[in-house]
């Protein structure tokens, strides 16, 4: 007998457009398949789908300006540095953490 295809049902279009409303403020797909147990790719459709159908449409802001291409890419490059300095500092505060328990077990001032 042969297998029976059962697709799973389509997520409610509620999901989908907040999906894609954290994509764009800067949230990764991977991140988000993860936290809400949906796939990746199944993300990045529905962003695509937004696009084609709304290729024209202005992005728009808090104050309701759009932005220009300008704007735009310097929001990414400022998202990306924001995510690199995260980073760093994660690194530092790890390393700070570590040194001071270090310096902890080891005697700092020689005595005579």
């Amino acid at each position: 007998m042969p297998r029976q295809y059962n697709p799973k049902p389509p997520y409610p279009a509620q999901f989908r457009q907040q999906m894609i409303e954290l994509v764009a403020s800067g949230r990764r797909p991977s991140e988000l398949a993860k936290e809400f147990g949906c796939h990746e790719t199944s993300i990045l459709s529905w962003m695509r789908a937004v696009r084609v159908t709304h290729a024209a449409a202005p992005i728009v802001t808090h104050q309701s300006a759009p932005l220009n291409a300008a704007e735009r890419q310097e929001s990414i490059e400022l998202r990306r540095k924001l995510r690199q300095v995260q980073q760093e500092r994660d690194i530092l505060a790890k390393a700070t953490a570590w040194f001071a328990g270090k310096s902890e077990q080891t005697p700092t001032a020689f005595t005579r």
